[in-house]
């Protein structure tokens, strides 16, 4: 099982997008045929940071501006990385992945298998998700469970930079492809604040997180709460405000969802009978309903109540007191909370 994770001692505080910054820059300096290509990701620094400063040490050549089509660049992605390289390329929003599709779902997940292991794909697609900013319904979904569904990815979720920095050296050091999906409201730009979790301690050595561990943020005895991305906060927001009420609540933050740390969940519901998922994705066909599929198959005895909080299967307003009551926020995992110990 996960155990709760302490960042290692430092001083040293960054918000999530510069840890990013920092893995990528240790890996181009180690490796070089790790290159970074995506629109705006040059002279811009990528409209949410993910590539602030990179350009002034790699140049051009390795920190790449492209032409507005996905289906180019993650095709010549896919091409590079079964040459040899380790391309990073990045979709502005995740909500362009379709332009892209056959290049994601059937060159860069299956191409080692369609070639009988004759060639890797080791790339990562970085892909900014989530809303809370209004920007209307094609720029800000999750789609987590559209990448996790498709065999031949591995997908990735940092909720805070500590976790960010490490699990992005791991994603470019894999050789099969990896989606790493980071949420632009826990970024730490200037015009989309944060919340005050996301910017942790982070070493200024390179380190490792694997893949398929989850981390448990809070330890509690009451209730398990899953959950992943900027939900890791709102959750956690929720266990302190519930922890006044007696309600201890465990906040498990699954970091990858393929590969997918189910014994984690097992185990931690073992303890607390009580299950609630928090997905800021679509409700139907994803990750809430394969959490609570994984606890249900594993036939935990102590299971007492389950409840999924979820963006219900609408297209996000623009509008933000309508886009407020779509996206899950800390008032409605408290009240999941509730509900799932009112049968005591």
């Amino acid at each position: 099982m996960a155990q709760q994770e302490e960042h290692r001692q430092t001083d040293r505080s960054l918000t999530m997008s510069r840890a990013m910054v920092e893995a990528i820059a240790h890996e181009m300096r180690e490796d070089d045929a790790v290159f970074y290509m995506g629109e705006d990701v040059a002279d811009y620094g990528g409209i949410f940071d993910s590539t602030e400063g990179l350009l002034d040490e790699f140049g051009p050549d390795r920190i790449m501006d492209v032409p507005i089509s996905e289906t180019a660049y993650i095709g010549a992605a896919v091409g590079a990385a079964q040459e040899g390289m380790r391309p990073i390329a990045e979709l502005m929003f995740v909500d362009f992945f379709g332009v892209g599709m056959d290049q994601i779902y059937n060159q860069m997940a299956k191409n080692t298998y369609m070639s009988g292991g004759a060639v890797s794909v080791p790339m990562v697609l970085t892909a900014a998700v989530g809303g809370t900013y209004n920007d209307a319904a094609q720029h800000s979904q999750t789609l987590y469970g559209t990448f996790a569904h498709l065999p031949g990815m591995k997908v990735v979720v940092p909720s805070t930079a500590y976790d960010a920095k490490g699990l992005l050296h791991t994603a470019i050091r894999d050789d099969d492809p990896v989606v790493y999906m980071f949420h632009k409201r826990l970024m730490g730009i200037g015009w989309l604040p944060a919340p005050d979790g996301p910017k942790t301690g982070v070493p200024e050595e390179a380190y490792t997180i694997p893949f398929g561990r989850a981390d448990i943020k809070r330890e509690g005895a009451d209730v398990t709460v899953v959950t992943l991305g900027l939900h890791v906060h709102r959750a956690l927001a929720a266990a302190d405000s519930l922890a006044d009420d007696g309600i201890d609540t465990e906040v498990i933050d699954l970091r990858t969802l393929v590969p997918l740390d189910i014994e984690t969940i097992c185990e931690s519901v073992a303890k607390t009978g009580r299950l609630v998922v928090v997905d800021e994705d679509y409700r139907s066909y994803g990750l809430t309903g394969e959490i609570i599929a994984g606890v249900a198959e594993a036939e935990l005895a102590a299971l007492d109540a389950v409840e999924r909080v979820a963006l219900p299967d609408v297209p996000i307003p623009y509008a933000r007191p309508m886009e407020d009551e779509v996206v899950p926020d800390t008032d409605d995992i408290t009240a999941a909370i509730r509900r799932v110990r009112s049968d005591e």
